[in-house]
């Protein structure tokens, strides 16, 4: 990312922020993608949105890569949460828990079905390639709760993909 058109866009720079949105446009769909799959559309607009708006107040421009993965992290897994809790209600009403599991054909569709905290370690780890003492930064988070959500989002990921 180059830095001059970071700063460029912090003072204002309208062709700067346009170009600098659209660079990182195809990450934080991505990576919402991956936290947030039902949620993709909305995670991805309200993570750029909060860039946008947290933009002038980026005190380390070549932080900038560090700062964005964390605000559309925490973007996601709040729609991710959101999008959960309907289900887990309309599931509940529909009782079709197991007819849900049918039809799992991709590593993305498996991710899915994690819990939020699961899904974003594992995300985070596999897919991002994160160490274990970044992803506790990026998640602000103890490095002990990062160990505990891997194993238990592995062995969660494992019992999803063989069943």
């Amino acid at each position: 990312m180059d830095p001059e058109i970071v700063s460029a866009a912090q003072h204002g720079d309208a062709l700067a922020l346009d170009r600098l949105l659209d660079e990182l446009a195809p990450y934080v769909r991505r990576l919402c993608a991956r936290i947030a799959p039902a949620a993709v559309d909305d995670a991805t607009q309200e993570a750029l949105l909060a860039i946008f708006r947290g933009l002038p107040s980026l005190r380390a421009p070549e932080a900038i890569v560090t700062w964005i993965r964390s605000v559309t992290v925490r973007t996601a897994i709040s729609l991710a949460r959101r999008h959960d809790m309907e289900v887990a209600t309309e599931e509940t009403r529909m009782d079709h828990h197991a007819a849900s599991l049918e039809g799992l054909v991709d590593i993305d569709d498996a991710l899915a079905r994690l819990p939020v905290p699961q899904r974003v370690v594992l995300v985070l780890r596999t897919r991002e390639g994160l160490s274990e003492h970044e992803i506790a930064t990026t998640l602000g988070i103890p490095i002990g709760t990062v160990k505990s959500r891997l194993h238990r989002a592995r062995a969660a990921f494992r019992e999803v993909w063989e069943s």
